[in-house]
């Protein structure tokens, strides 16, 4: 499931610059599977117009998000709708019909929405799944992700993975994942919808049971827990947070707690949203785990907890 295809990460003063400038609102218009293969992570060129026409969204409930496109101004940043990218043909083949170009195959939408598509992962099992925006955003990086007008794509992929959802991960205990730049093979942005070993729930909630988990976003940078890779390759470190819900823009709380205040750059970053379990079920609560490069042990992939096969 670890992807191969590298890219540049982008400078944090350029970030930081244009998260800045399109923070404000009037700033933010535009219109957010099976895959052509089955995909291990995140699934050439792209269709449309240079600007993103995304279809108009439905009332969305309480912390769901809109769902406007980044604007023009950060196609360089967040990709053009012209883009040869596997996934993103995808994407637009279930929303707009768009045949992917020979010899990719047309995806098995399993879910379409204004807001986002679901295809299925690599391998093809019933813990494997993918969520992704049906805005070209291309991934982690892309600064349009901390601003108040993306749309909330890590709840949405909890209300489709959690038992009883539209595309249920169908495994103990779930895991939401997204990697790095430098850690995945396509680049169009997706959360993996898949399972986590035992091991990693039973971990996380010891770490909570001694006071080692942030509770606050403010803690979260401090917080930095090993905890062991469920494919063998040892212990990794991982910055560790509760969340009562997904409400909240998590991209901008990483950014804003974790990126900025450490010198560090949003392209080099991984996220692992677990939900907290009991014997019964959801106990409703989210850890949210993230690492990179520069921590001890650290790692830029969510593959090493998550379970595809």
């Amino acid at each position: 499931m670890t992807e191969h295809k590298k890219t540049n990460e982008v400078p944090r003063r350029q970030f930081i610059a244009l998260s800045g400038a399109i923070g404000a609102a009037t700033l933010l218009t535009g219109a957010g599977v099976k895959g052509s293969t089955a995909r291990t992570d995140d699934p050439g060129p792209g269709y449309g117009e240079d600007s993103c026409t995304c279809p108009t969204p439905p009332t969305s409930p309480p912390g769901a998000g809109q769902s406007p496109c980044p604007p023009t101004q950060l196609q360089g940043l967040c990709g053009k709708p012209t883009d040869n990218d596997a996934l993103w043909h995808d994407v637009q083949y279930c929303t707009q019909g768009i045949v992917p170009p020979a010899p990719q195959p047309k995806p098995n939408c399993l879910k379409t929405t204004s807001n986002y598509v679901v295809l299925h992962g690599n391998p093809e099992t019933q813990h494997n799944y993918l969520l992704l925006p049906s805005c070209r955003i291309t991934g982690i990086e892309c600064p349009f992700l901390v601003t108040s007008g993306v749309a909330n794509y890590w709840n949405d992929a909890w209300e489709n993975a959690r038992s009883g959802g539209s595309v249920p991960v169908q495994f103990p205990n779930i895991g939401l994942g997204i990697n790095s730049t430098s850690a995945r093979r396509y680049n169009q942005l997706h959360i993996h919808m898949a399972g986590v070993r035992a091991g990693v729930q039973r971990r996380l909630q010891e770490l909570q049971s001694m006071s080692r988990v942030a509770t606050h976003p403010a803690q979260w940078a401090a917080n930095q827990e090993l905890i062991t890779s469920a494919d063998g390759a040892g212990d990794r470190t991982y910055r560790i947070l509760l969340l009562p819900n997904l409400t909240q823009n998590l991209f901008a709380l990483l950014d804003q707690y974790v990126v900025r205040p450490n010198g560090l750059s949003m392209a080099g970053q991984m996220m692992i949203v677990v939900p907290k379990m009991s014997a019964t079920g959801f106990a409703g609560s989210f850890y949210v785990l993230n690492s990179d490069s520069s921590l001890p042990s650290g790692t830029n992939t969510c593959d090493r907890l998550l379970v595809y096969r």
